[in-house]
């Protein structure tokens, strides 16, 4: 038999400690966020369906970036124990440069049309937390006033090559004007990728008021509230396009440019050189050879050609075979602090976050973008201090094994198995 009492109010006073309300809907909503997949619940529900569909979609099947997510789930992390780590340090040199995390923000094309403050909340956030923001080529502010957003912080400018040569290097003149430290030139981009989303909601450039975006914008005033009572949409590197997305990209990509190409572009550019979209082993090492300071490691989000290489699987050998000739940095796919640690332990020097800073720009503008950084940089150093490292420099492959679930067949094994007596 248990004993039972009438509780006295003595004991009762210590439990009936009640949290005090917060009146601030968006920042309410904000800190019940506490992973980035939060985040894209709460930006999925505040954003139309054709601008959410940009940014989480990817091409055709989107094979590539269901790969490239499933490749950061699939690692067994193996933690030491009994290691002093009260303190953790979360930063250090980038291209030269200090940096207080090992991420930086990608380049977005687009921005303001996923929620308004677009760039320069992107800008600010970053310039707060320590670590760097790219403007894309297709980004929706000036580069001038993303440097005012951000005068003291770490700014690069990403590069697409267009058929209009001039008109590309006159960009590159303006960044390298405005301070901007580091130039991105992306290379996997011939051509635009099929992103089918786009095609089937019709996604243009403005926005097209039809029925179906009135009738998906009515349990999301405020986005077109921001939207028709703010700057009308203008971008980074042209004033205004009719179409859709697809067509402005195949109009402006220039499917002719080489090696030889990126070797006069870098010779244009007073900064760091990183070149982004890098897919294989043997591109790495050439790019080495050309004296690039940088490459990244990434298949555009899974943007560009679907079933591309996971570029997190890449990382171990391009890290061992170039990673003493120029920095090694990642990007796709990427939804937690671990994923991030993960990356530096196999060899990246630095990864960038694209969706993920989008879902916190939609969720919350600014303040969504701090939120994202802040979850990020707490996993970070929450996985950093259970594995018993106290700095980045002291994380290393074997922290990591990369569970496989898609073996590769050697084209050379493939046709001995043709050749086998019984196949037909």
């Amino acid at each position: 038999m248990v004993d039972r009492r009438i509780p006295k109010i003595k004991d009762l006073a210590p439990l009936m400690q009640f949290k005090v309300p917060e009146l601030n809907a968006k920042k309410r909503r904000l800190d019940a966020a506490l992973t980035i997949h939060d985040l894209r619940a709460i930006a999925k529900k505040r954003t139309p369906k054709a601008a959410f569909d940009y940014t989480e979609g990817a091409a055709e099947g989107e094979i590539s970036l269901e790969r490239a997510r499933q490749a950061f789930e699939d690692i067994e992390f193996q933690p030491s124990i009994l290691r002093d780590v009260s303190t953790v340090s979360t930063g250090w040199d980038v291209l030269g440069a200090p940096v207080a995390q090992p991420f930086g923000i990608a380049p977005t094309g687009f921005t303001r049309m996923m929620q308004t403050e677009g760039e320069i909340a992107g800008a600010h956030a970053a310039a707060k937390a320590g670590i760097p923001f790219s403007l894309s080529t297709m980004g929706t502010t000036a580069i001038e006033d993303v440097k005012k957003a951000n005068p003291h912080g770490r700014n690069w400018f990403q590069l697409y090559m267009w058929k209009d040569r001039d008109r590309s290097m006159a960009l590159v003149e303006r960044a390298a004007a405005a301070g901007f430290d580091t130039l991105l030139v992306t290379v996997d981009v011939p051509v635009a990728g099929a992103r089918l989303r786009d095609k089937r909601n019709g996604f243009s450039i403005p926005p097209q008021l039809t029925l179906g975006t009135v009738v998906n914008a009515l349990p999301r005033p405020e986005w077109w509230i921001n939207f028709l009572t703010t700057e009308p949409l203008a971008f980074a590197s042209l004033d205004r396009w009719s179409g859709t997305v697809g067509e402005l990209l195949d109009t402006m990509f220039d499917p002719t440019v080489t090696f030889e190409d990126l070797a006069w572009i870098k010779a244009q550019w007073p900064g760091k050189v990183v070149v982004k979209g890098v897919q294989n082993l043997a591109d790495a090492k050439k790019l080495a050879d050309l004296g690039v300071d940088g490459i990244t490691l990434s298949n555009h989000g899974g943007r560009q050609l679907d079933r591309a290489p996971i570029p997190f699987h890449l990382l171990p050998s391009v890290a061992r075979e170039v990673g003493n000739d120029l920095e090694v940095h990642l990007d796709t796919g990427i939804m937690s602090g671990a994923d991030i640690v993960a990356s530096v332990a196999l060899g990246a020097r630095f990864t960038m976050i694209g969706r993920a800073y989008l879902y916190g720009l939609m969720a919350g503008g600014e303040a969504g973008v701090d939120r994202a950084i802040q979850i990020l940089s707490d996993q970070v150093a929450r996985t950093m201090r259970l594995l018993g490292v106290n700095s980045l420099e002291e994380l290393e492959p074997a922290h990591v094994t990369q569970l496989t679930r898609l073996g590769r067949i050697d084209p050379l094994a493939a046709e001995a198995l043709e050749d086998l007596p019984g196949r037909f």
